[in-house]
């Protein structure tokens, strides 16, 4: 039986809470039961930090990162020390998220957050001023706006700075006291008016692979952060297990049950890591399409494929719905990337469909989207 939309009528809450609101119970069960010995101006000892990124079943902790477990371990040491964090990889790879991660869990809030863009001003590095107290008072504590990094140094918190390599140099530049001295000097209101960092701030980083060259770091900045590279998730039962969540969480808000059963999702997966990585599981090489097959875009995939089925087939997820919905995420680079999917649909989802049906319909639909 197909289970159709809700009709209760419900207040919509927000698209997406931080993470500190959606696992506000697990934080809370964490800093009541925690032991640890906590650095300064931490809510959670390192020690619950890994059990919340990486869960803990024994204290029904739910795990939320998907990847290289040493990773988060060497990430949690660096915020401990006086250098920041780094999160460098491909698009998709969950930077962001581990960056949230980390911020809700040691600081208890993740919305101090700097977007880098080539528009980025000084003001979100340092500090601006309320223009209009400016003229009327002149330079007060008052008509000063603290910039998010301002904010997490009073506070002792993490502040995140989102794609800092597509922030101008002269922004970026702007880190490198900050990071090195943990102050910010203020001369308008006098010679020795400052902000000292309290204890507990830091900087989490995130870079995007694909974006070198944009505006590289300098070697001076790059010395005041620890990088870490967030790979493509290798296992594929953790992966499974992720889009599954995801998806499923996503269908909720909707009031919708996910029809995708394990057969549909390994497809998907199954595609994703043979054009992500440019092998199939048979060990056959193939050309990898320049776009990002990450899991992300997996995600977003699954998801597309159920509210699909569920809203204009009123069934389940087939293999036809995820070929149809995976074609936009082919397109979206390369014009060459149409024939890479091409080929791997002919000689490579050709074969499988002879034998397993879930191959069979996305090979039925990918062969007719792909030319």
């Amino acid at each position: 039986m197909s289970v159709s939309p809700s009709t209760d009528t419900v207040t919509p809450g927000p698209i997406r809470s931080p993470a500190e609101t959606l696992f506000a119970e697990e934080l809370a069960r964490l800093e009541d039961s925690d032991e640890g010995r906590r650095p300064p101006g931490w809510r959670l000892s390192p020690k619950a930090v890994r059990a919340f990124v990486l869960g803990d079943p024994a204290r029904s902790i739910s795990r939320k990162f998907f990847g290289d477990d040493a990773l988060v371990e060497r990430a949690i040491v660096s915020l401990m020390g006086e250098q920041g964090l780094m999160l460098v990889g491909e698009p998709g790879t969950a930077k962001s998220m581990l960056g949230e991660l980390f911020a809700s869990a040691i600081s208890g809030v993740s919305d101090l957050l700097i977007q880098g863009s080539a528009s980025t001003p000084d003001d979100a590095i340092r500090y601006g001023w309320n223009y209009a107290l400016l003229i009327a008072e002149g330079p007060s504590r008052r008509a000063l706006i603290p910039s998010p990094v301002m904010q997490a140094m009073e506070a002792g918190q993490i502040v995140r700075v989102e794609e800092i390599t597509r922030c101008p140099p002269e922004i970026q530049d702007g880190l490198i006291s900050i990071l090195s001295e943990k102050v910010v000097a203020i001369p308008e209101l006098g010679r020795n008016a400052a902000i000292r960092a309290a204890p507990g701030f830091n900087v989490i980083g995130t870079a995007n692979l694909r974006d070198r060259g944009v505006n590289e770091m300098s070697s001076a900045i790059k010395r005041r952060f620890n990088f870490e590279t967030v790979r493509p998730i290798a296992d594929r039962d953790y992966e499974m297990q992720l889009i599954r969540e995801r998806v499923g969480a996503r269908m909720a808000a909707q009031g919708i049950e996910p029809r995708l059963d394990d057969h549909v999702l390994d497809v998907l997966v199954g595609a994703f890591s043979e054009l992500r990585t440019g092998r199939t599981s048979e060990g056959v090489t193939i050309d990898r399409p320049v776009a990002v097959m990450s899991t992300a875009e997996a995600v977003n995939v699954a998801h597309s494929a159920s509210l699909e089925a569920a809203f204009l087939s009123d069934g389940p997820v087939t293999g036809g719905h995820i070929a149809r919905q995976m074609v936009g995420i082919i397109l979206k680079d390369d014009d060459n990337d149409i024939a890479r999917f091409r080929s791997y649909v002919d000689h490579v989802v050709k074969e499988r469909a002879r034998a397993d049906p879930a191959w069979r319909d996305f090979h039925e639909v990918a062969r007719t989207l792909a030319r």
